[in-house]
């Protein structure tokens, strides 16, 4: 498969969510991403008012992380963390599962979790969230009743990983997550992926967006 650097770019989620990013790293974030023409720009919370600024003019999305990094956070918390980011300026939301439910078996409390994100979305209609599973963290069983979860509660993606635990997105968990959600909803890779290569093998495998914290140099790789 060739993809073009537009039109990788425009599948692009150029994330920046490290715990020390300063504001002139996001500055950075954002001049790139109208030097590439990314889709989207990843931030926390505490960002996504400055992004959503220096973007104003361009038509690069904003997305916040909600409930970053473990997911643990009360529904409650996690819907109030996400109406914030909406009314920053946020179009796009990464919220993070409730490992801690999944593997306790509270199949119920993980939709509760999701669909409180979900419900957001009465705010702005062109908003899309994203549930981010972990998958380095689950079994296969787990990984499909995520998948399985999220679909359900409403979700328009699933992602692999925060990127900060295990060994980020694989070719198997893309493959498989598509295979659970189907066409209609959205597979994001995130994790490890850090070149022209990698982006195009998750895109081979299932995967229609891109999260990455290396996007200049995954584009200026591209043949």
């Amino acid at each position: 498969m060739v993809v073009s650097r537009e039109q990788l770019a425009k599948i692009i989620d150029s994330t920046l969510v490290r715990a020390t990013a300063t504001k002139r790293d996001v500055e950075k974030l954002c001049k790139e991403a109208i030097k590439y023409s990314f889709g989207c720009v990843v931030v926390n919370p505490v960002y996504v008012k400055l992004a959503s600024f220096l973007l104003r003019n361009s038509n690069i999305k904003v997305c916040s992380t909600v409930g970053f990094p473990f997911g643990v956070a009360l529904p409650e918390i996690k819907a109030l963390e996400a109406i914030k980011a909406v009314e920053d300026g946020a179009s796009e939301l990464d919220m993070v599962i409730n490992l801690s439910a999944l593997k306790s078996g509270d199949y119920e409390l993980v939709k509760k979790d999701i669909a409180a994100v979900v419900d957001v979305k009465r705010l702005s209609s062109d908003l899309l969230v994203k549930v981010i599973i972990e998958t380095s963290q689950l079994t296969t069983e787990e990984k499909i009743t995520a998948c399985k979860i999220a679909k359900e509660a409403g979700a328009d993606f699933v992602k692999t990983s925060t990127g900060l635990f295990g060994k980020g997105a694989t070719v198997e968990d893309v493959k498989l997550m598509r295979q659970v959600v189907g066409k209609a909803m959205g597979v994001k890779a995130a994790g490890g992926i850090r070149t022209y290569a990698d982006a195009v093998v998750m895109i081979e495998a299932g995967a229609n967006r891109i999260g990455t914290s290396t996007a200049a140099a995954i584009i200026e790789g591209a043949p």
